[in-house]
């Protein structure tokens, strides 16, 4: 493949796609064109279920809407959180993630828009709270096999079954993304069937009076709110596999479409079946509650279901988070902002250096509880999230001709209109954060902040290796030191 470096001397505006985007050389620099396509190449269906995972992976952990909220506010919720939040994000996430179709992904967004600095300080709060939310996966897959194996509830058991769980699951993403699709499907219809069963055994005892059931004066606003925002997010990272998609100009935004009416109906079918076939008792309706409804309606072998598909649809969020994560760095590294050993590939054509990256992460956050977790992980989601936002409207405004093979069907105050009421929801669940989790997260941010310079000096005075991949478009956002000449894999 012919490369296409720009020379020495021009610096195109930012933002501009001068080249086409191209395939990515594999782990032994070669054309990507020369892989087998069953390994660099995700269609729409892997893709669907993919997001799938990346945003929900069924209904396992939106108990706790009820318990805080009781039945009506959870089933409005579950209606008006997508038009609010989902829906707004999921357009972002068509136009942006077809307009630029690699791994970088938001950072990349971000960077073409604001400038390489804030580009790396996306890609840092974004694979932190990937990373910390993909720690919540081995807990929930615990707390739903506690009650049939009780050694899980803590101890040694339960810190070797996070080791040895995470160890497999890794193992998959090394493997290969078209892997990790197809067994995202397999998983995918497993853990659904059971709530379908479910909702239909749930018909005759059905009480619609039950989902009206609501008590303002009885609401923890923070617990509700967080809960649907942790179920109902993630849709931009998808963004970070836009690389290895096949067409994504066509298949991204069709993805996306499906998705989103998988995701919702998908809560909100065994929720109306929950709650309007079992009488009321908030206390009872938290993190695994799901299993013993299933007990309560169709007997044991349900619950036993439920608990099985619950298990395999952690596995699924799991390996589906951390494709995004570990591909998000390798498309940074591609792009000069993380040192150049970030975008070498295995022979699977995995991010190999990424994929241990992230499993560290969580092995290093796992022991964290449930709250914790859901609660650190939107805090940091949430300032990533303005920053696309603000990426979004500047690149309309100052790049409105550049080549979007999807558009969102809004002018640019169309979409500043859009805008505002999800960053209205972001600024309510940032102020519902308790001190804690706000000191934790904004310390995180710091991080951030300073790493990106000592990175910057690392590179200057040649202690790491950082490279631009000159098959991919100039927009401006590579480091000023970072080789343009040089492939990014060894």
């Amino acid at each position: 493949m012919q490369k296409h470096a720009a020379p020495a001397d021009v610096t195109p505006p930012m933002g501009e796609c001068r080249t086409e985007y191209r395939g990515l050389p594999d782990a032994n620099g070669e054309d990507a064109g020369t892989v087998p396509a069953a390994l660099r190449k995700v269609s729409i269906v892997p893709l669907v279920f993919l997001i799938f995972y990346e945003v929900s992976g069924g209904p396992f952990g939106i108990e706790d809407s009820v318990g805080a909220a009781g039945p009506l506010l959870a089933i409005v919720g579950f209606l008006v959180l997508p038009v609010i939040w989902s829906i707004p994000e999921a357009l972002i996430t068509a136009e942006l993630g077809t307009m630029f179709p690699e791994n970088g992904g938001y950072v990349v967004w971000v960077a073409s828009a604001l400038g390489p600095y804030w580009g790396f300080q996306q890609g840092w709060v974004k694979w932190l709270s990937g990373v910390i939310d993909n720690a919540l996966y081995p807990v929930l897959f615990l707390d739903y096999l506690k009650s049939a194996v009780p050694a899980l509830g803590g101890g040694p058991p339960r810190a070797f079954a996070v080791l040895g769980l995470t160890a497999v699951l890794t193992l998959l993403n090394y493997r290969g993304l078209t892997v990790v699709g197809w067994v995202a499907i397999c998983l995918g219809v497993f853990s659904i069937l059971p709530f379908f069963v479910m909702g239909l055994i749930s018909l005759p005892r059905l009480r619609p009076a039950r989902w009206l059931v609501v008590d303002l004066h009885n609401v923890d606003w923070n617990l509700y709110l967080n809960t649907l925002f942790w179920n109902l997010n993630y849709w931009d990272s998808i963004s970070t596999l836009s690389g290895e998609v096949d067409n994504p100009g066509k298949t991204l935004p069709k993805a996306l479409f499906y998705a989103v009416i998988f995701v919702v109906v998908g809560y909100l079918y065994p929720l109306l079946a929950g709650t309007g076939a079992v009488p009321l008792d908030r206390g009872q309706w938290s993190d695994g509650y799901f299993s013993d409804l299933a007990k309560l309606l169709g007997g044991a072998w349900l619950m036993w279901w439920v608990q099985a598909a619950a298990a395999l649809s952690n596995m699924g969020m799991f390996v589906a988070e951390m494709s995004s994560d570990s591909y998000q760095l390798l498309g940074m590294a591609e792009r000069g902002m993380l040192p150049a050993f970030f975008a070498r590939r295995s022979r699977h054509g995995t991010p190999l250096v990424g994929i241990l990256f992230s499993a560290s992460g969580v092995l290093l956050l796992s022991s964290l509880s449930f709250e914790e977790i859901v609660a650190a992980e939107n805090f940091l989601y949430c300032f990533g999230m303005l920053l696309e936002f603000i990426a979004f409207v500047l690149l309309r405004v100052r790049r409105p001709d550049a080549p979007r093979p999807y558009r969102v069907p809004l002018g640019t105050a169309g979409c500043v209109a859009m805008l505002v009421p999800p960053t209205a929801l972001i600024v309510v669940v940032l102020a519902l954060s308790t001190l804690k989790v706000a000191l934790v997260s904004l310390g995180a941010v710091a991080i951030g902040l300073v790493l990106q310079p000592a990175l910057r000096f690392v590179e200057t005075k040649g202690l790491l290796r950082f490279a631009v991949n000159t098959d991919l478009p100039d927009i401006g956002v590579g480091q000023s030191s970072a080789s343009a000449e040089e492939p990014v894999t060894p």
